[in-house]
């Protein structure tokens, strides 16, 4: 019998369960994450709260974030034989290949990698943000000919990365900046990279293969990436004077511009609004106002030609600016989006498989009927 539903093309408008985590309205521009708004969390929390916070589906006490934010310390070294796998990696491995290896790799050497009780993803969980951020460092550091540097216990989560990173401490500022831009990617509901996790942990299957299924969903252009292209389109542009002509081209010639748009935002996204404040307040400190200038140029001639059809900037117009800024180079923007994600995406996980049901989704049959087999030698 031939199914008659209505097909929804890449899910859209599909409800497949119930979250307590993350609430997004796209046509507001209103980003929450436990009823709590996205510009709150970027104002006065932390990475590590807010993991905790979707984690456990609630704001912790003091004295469990502290608890939480030594367990996330005490994990952040790696064993010596994912170094050693890391650094025989070929030079000029795709990043994100590389994360997907490495974490592959990680669920071999965990005793407690095939348990799948809430318990025990709770446990890998909080090991696997602590890591991503010593596996994402080493990875960078190996690709570039580097010693890899051993983290710190006495930076926070953002700051150690970058220590871990570039071999130097960063500021106070350097590193707040940098919590600010985890706590803006670590969760944004059903996207493509969490719903892959939800699907491969629906078949209760290991935290490890759901995360990697989730880093290899990442990885595609269509969902990470993109605050990387936009890069190149401010490297191509070139200079503040050359930005109106050229984004005006490429409307005119209805030409995707990066970083403009989003599948589930139709004003603008509220993360944006945030990282470009501070994309501006990094540019005018360091004397980089030339990127700057030309992403507001970019924005203005967007919002005046298409804004009325519900494009606007997203979270990656701005991101990549503040990495940049921040000495990490563009083609680990994305492995920057994994560890911070990683957050959502266990949390996720966790929170689904408390009352799974596997998911198991329908086609539609559109091929021909009433056929019969045609021996090899007849064709």
């Amino acid at each position: 019998m031939t199914n008659t539903a209505n097909i929804a093309k890449g899910l859209e408008g599909v409800l497949f369960t119930e979250s307590k985590l993350t609430f997004i309205n796209g046509s507001e521009g209103i980003l929450t994450h436990l009823g709590i708004p996205i510009q709150e969390w970027a104002e006065n929390s932390t990475f590590e709260e807010l993991s905790l916070a979707l984690l456990e589906a609630r704001l912790p006490t003091a004295e469990e974030l502290a608890r939480f934010d030594a367990d996330l310390k005490a994990n952040r070294a790696v064993p010596q034989s994912l170094l050693d796998v890391i650094q025989a990696m070929p030079r000029g491995v795709h990043p994100m290949q590389a994360l997907r290896t490495a974490v592959s790799y990680l669920g071999l050497l965990d005793a407690q990698a095939e348990e799948t009780t809430e318990e025990a993803r709770r446990a890998i969980s909080v090991r696997m943000i602590a890591q991503f951020a010593t596996v994402i460092a080493a990875i960078n550091r190996a690709q570039e000919g580097q010693e890899i540097v051993a983290p710190r216990m006495d930076l926070t989560h953002a700051g150690n990365f970058l220590y871990m990173l570039t071999g130097k401490e960063p500021t106070q500022e350097q590193a707040r900046l940098f919590d600010i831009a985890l706590v803006l990617h670590a969760d944004h509901g059903m996207n493509a990279s969490t719903f892959t996790a939800i699907a491969t942990a629906s078949t209760l299957s290991d935290m490890y293969s759901c995360i990697t299924s989730a880093i290899g969903a990442l990885k595609g252009p269509l969902h990470g990436g993109a605050n990387e292209a936009v890069m190149d389109m401010l490297d191509e542009i070139g200079t503040p004077e050359k930005a109106a002509e050229y984004i005006g081209g490429k409307l005119d010639r209805k030409e995707k511009v990066m970083g403009v748009g989003h599948r589930v935002y139709k004003y603008f996204d509220p993360r944006s609004r945030v990282l470009r404040d501070y994309a501006e307040h990094v540019a005018n400190k360091e004397g980089k106002s030339q990127y700057y200038q030309i992403l507001e140029t970019i924005e203005r001639v967007v919002v005046e030609r298409i804004g009325s059809k519900g494009i606007y900037p997203n979270v990656d117009f701005y991101s990549g600016t503040v990495y940049s800024d921040l000495g990490i180079k563009k083609e680990y923007f994305t492995p920057i989006f994994a560890l911070a994600r990683i957050s959502g995406w266990c949390a996720s996980v966790i929170e689904y498989t408390r009352d799974n049901r596997l998911l198991r989704p329908d086609a539609r049959y559109i091929g021909e009927t009433d056929q019969h087999y045609v021996p090899l030698q007849e064709r």
